[in-house]
C-alpha cells in the first residue's frame, strides 16, 4: 500500500463557498477505482507550518498509482483546484512496501505525468514545497 498524503494552504481571499468546491473535488478525485481509501480536510499539523488542510489517499501499488494519475476524473480537478492554492507540501507518503526503490519508482511515475502533461506541470510546480 502507498499512502500520498499533500497538506496545502488556501490563497489568500479565497472564498468559504471557492474552498467547499475545492474540497469536492479533492473528494471526487479521492474516490475513483484505484483508491482504496481517502480523507480530505482540515490538517491537524502544527499551524505555524502554513499548511490548512490535507489530501491523503490510499493506493494499492504501482499500477494502481499510475492509474490513479492519469485518471480522467484527477486530470479534470487539478486544473480547477491548483488556481486556489497557495502552496503544497507533498509527503512525507509511506508505504508497508519494503522496495527501496520504491520512491524512485514514485517519482519516475510523476516525471512520466509531467511530460506528458507540461500544462499540469506548469500549474503544479509554483505550488509546490517538497516535505
Amino acid at each position: 500500500m502507498i499512502v500520498h498524503m499533500l497538506r496545502f494552504a488556501f490563497k489568500e481571499g479565497t472564498t468559504e463557498e471557492e474552498k467547499a468546491r475545492v474540497l469536492t473535488l479533492m473528494r471526487r478525485t479521492a474516490s475513483i477505482e484505484s483508491v482504496s481509501f481517502a480523507t480530505v480536510g482540515q490538517s491537524l499539523a502544527d499551524p505555524a507550518g502554513g499548511f490548512t488542510h490535507a489530501y491523503c489517499v490510499g493506493i494499492q501499488d504501482l499500477a494502481a498509482l499510475e492509474r490513479y494519475m492519469h485518471d480522467p476524473v484527477h486530470l479534470a480537478g487539478d486544473p480547477e483546484i491548483f488556481p486556489h492554492l497557495a502552496r503544497i507540501a507533498v509527503g512525507p507518503d509511506v508505504s508497508d512496501d519494503m522496495d527501496p526503490a520504491l520512491a524512485d519508482e514514485i517519482m519516475a511515475l510523476h516525471e512520466k505525468k509531467a511530460a506528458l502533461y507540461p500544462e499540469w506541470a506548469a500549474q503544479l510546480g509554483p505550488l509546490l514545497t517538497l516535505a
